[in-house]
């Protein structure tokens, strides 16, 4: 595999790689504790993940427990999570914050699925922003007379391949979310 070949792959890998995180916020009908991954905490003069401050568990279906490491923070951790703007209505219970998920109804899947769409169209864009970025480098690198035009051509086909291969990728894992996101 040459230089130009492992930096494609990598950059793609790295593309498709982002797209999986994205999609690990998006809400689906169970609870799951990465929407809670964007959600930072102003304390201390500073704004924290949520992570670094508490314990995230999911003891059931509907439901997402917040314990946090130093209960003086609970209602600045409560407050995060409610400007995070999540669709969730965080609550204190003594020593720690219940976050029930609630049912979501038919025009909420549609919409979170058109977002799940919309991010999968963003990870092919990116991934065709570096077939281009690469296809000029390879020209650049056959015009500076550093690799003969066989060469170049080969590595153009070898870009392609990756570029519909991890296309192909985007769209199973989309497809993979948006089931995800429908089940009731």
């Amino acid at each position: 595999m040459s230089n130009v070949e492992a930096q494609v792959k990598s950059a793609m890998q790295a593309a498709i790689d982002h797209l999986k995180q994205e999609l690990k916020a998006l809400r689906t009908g169970r609870a799951n504790s990465s929407i809670l991954d964007k959600v930072h905490v102003e304390i201390y003069g500073s704004h924290m993940p949520l992570k670094g401050l508490a314990n995230i568990n999911v003891p059931e279906a509907r439901q997402i427990i917040v314990t946090p490491f130093d209960h003086s923070n609970i209602n600045a951790i409560s407050k995060a999570i409610e400007a995070a703007n999540l669709g969730v209505n965080p609550m204190v219970d003594g020593k720690l914050i219940r976050i029930n998920i609630p049912p979501m109804d038919e025009a909420i899947r549609k919409q979170i699925a058109k977002q799940c769409k919309e991010l999968g169209e963003k990870s092919k864009i990116a991934l065709r922003d570096i077939r281009r970025r690469f296809n000029e480098l390879v020209r650049k690198q056959k015009t500076d007379g550093v690799i003969p035009e066989d060469l170049m051509k080969k590595l153009e086909k070898t870009i392609q391949d990756y570029t519909d291969r991890f296309c192909k990728d985007v769209d199973s894992t989309c497809a993979e979310k948006e089931k995800e996101i429908m089940t009731i």
